[in-house]
């Protein structure tokens, strides 16, 4: 039997399809889709069953219904997308410049679900194509509600990793300033101030939350310090990555740098300013390669990193800065030593860390939290003096690290929220430019 007549051999089809299909099931590990296999059988062996309820038999020679056709396309696209959406790829678009020099902002990437293993949606009734908003509106029902759960992947979360993952803070958005962190500007006017003023509120569930892209510096169980900006964990200082840049104030004498020098550096011209009274860039935007060429720039005097020492400089201050108090004298440039929580590892709780683990107790962990009028902390009503932890944890850094709201604002990340691992830029445009221009070739099918 030749290849063409195994193709058109329906029991060659069917061996074929519950090879794939048993394979998923047992990927899925619920032994209750291995029912399909009879609706299987019947589509491909002995088609009694008109499974295909929206499509037309047609006739032969019969002529074709062109909005039948339509409607079977459009249905065939809405299955399989979102079946490749949940299992395998997700699109993603760069919002910010938090990660330049590494991802930039207009960065079109398909995320891999497959890297760390798929989420089963925890939210499943969505409109097909959408995250969590459409013509402004949410776009999804929380009438069906299932457990986080998440099947095998290739490889845990490593240091070093871009990671997509929900915005911890997402939990609650504000109606007017969706894009804000609640949680910031409850902390600057109050609570009922910020929902009268900029609400209603919305309320999300895990996987509804924005999705945000970062860099993995610390993983479960690791001790992290941030030491004249840069990341040390376990005392040894981190890898400095290609992308990885800071601010600095670069002194001219006088003269603008020559915008061609600017442009063959790819800075982004939205955020560098130039201040005549210095004169020169008060935060220019760095890597260690860029750092070289710009010092050895004629009309360049000096170069000067901006490290933040406490008290933070504004914008920051302690209520900006992870865990929110001034128990902890840290700043973005100089922050830590801080242990990241590990799933079975046990804490044991004060009132001095506990700001650094009550929204892991409260939120994350499902736990109610209080501390009595004695400072007795109870965590479910009973007293706790430690806290053993369900899950793992890790903190997130953008690698444009003086222009990034990361782990340093607001703590860690949680296993339930991580998404996926960006695989590939399939697509980049410069929003300050106009088409073709706009269009960056050399990021086109760029692997992340």
């Amino acid at each position: 039997m030749g290849w063409k007549e195994i193709r058109h051999n329906k029991w060659a089809r069917f061996v074929f399809w519950t090879l794939l299909y048993t394979l998923w099931v047992i990927w899925l590990g619920n032994y209750w889709w291995l029912l399909g296999l009879i609706i299987l059988f019947d589509l491909i062996v002995t088609k009694k069953v008109h499974w295909l309820f929206w499509q037309k038999e047609y006739k032969e020679g019969e002529k074709h219904n062109v909005w039948l056709d339509w409607l079977d396309a459009i249905i065939f696209a809405v299955v399989v997308v979102t079946f490749i959406n949940i299992f395998f790829f997700q699109a993603f678009k760069i919002p910010s410049s938090s990660m330049e020099s590494t991802l930039y902002t207009g960065d079109h990437l398909f995320v891999s679900k497959l890297a760390y293993g798929p989420r089963l949606p925890e939210t499943p009734l969505t409109v097909p194509f959408t995250h969590n908003v459409i013509f402004g509106k949410e776009s999804y029902s929380t009438l069906i509600q299932s457990k986080y759960r998440r099947l095998k992947g290739f490889r845990e979360v490593r240091k070093g990793d871009c990671v997509v993952f929900g915005f911890p803070h997402g939990d609650t958005v504000l109606r007017q300033r969706p894009v804000d962190d609640y949680y910031t500007w409850c902390r600057s006017l109050g609570r009922e101030t910020t929902i009268r003023q900029l609400g209603p509120v919305i309320v999300r569930p895990t996987d509804k939350k924005d999705h945000y892209v970062k860099r993995c510096v610390a993983t479960p169980g690791d001790t992290l310090q941030v030491i004249d900006g840069l990341v040390w964990i376990n005392g040894q200082q981190q890898e400095t990555y290609p992308g990885l840049q800071l601010t600095y104030t670069v002194k001219t004498n006088g003269q603008k740098i020559n915008s061609k020098i600017i442009e063959k550096l790819g800075f982004n011209l939205r955020e560098l300013y130039y201040d005549a009274a210095l004169p020169g860039y008060p935060a220019m935007p760095l890597t260690a390669g860029m750092l070289e060429q710009i010092r050895a720039v004629g009309n360049v005097e000096s170069v000067t990193p901006n490290l933040d020492v406490y008290p933070p400089d504004y914008p920051d201050s302690s209520m900006d800065l992870f865990p929110f108090t001034d128990g902890f004298e840290w700043t973005r440039d100089y922050y830590g030593p801080l242990w990241i929580p590990e799933k079975g590892a046990t804490v044991t709780l004060t009132r001095e860390n506990l700001p650094l683990y009550e929204r892991i107790i409260s939120v994350y962990e499902h736990n109610t939290l209080a501390v009595d009028g004695e400072g007795q902390i109870r965590i479910n009503g009973e007293a706790a003096h430690d806290y053993t932890f369900k899950q793992d944890y890790y903190f997130m850094m953008g690698d444009n690290r003086h222009n990034s709201l990361d782990s340093r604002y607001w703590g860690f990340v949680p296993e339930d929220h991580i998404v996926g691992r960006p695989a590939v830029i399939w697509l980049s445009t410069d929003g300050g430019r106009k088409f073709p221009d706009n269009i960056r070739w050399r990021r086109f099918l760029k692997f992340v």
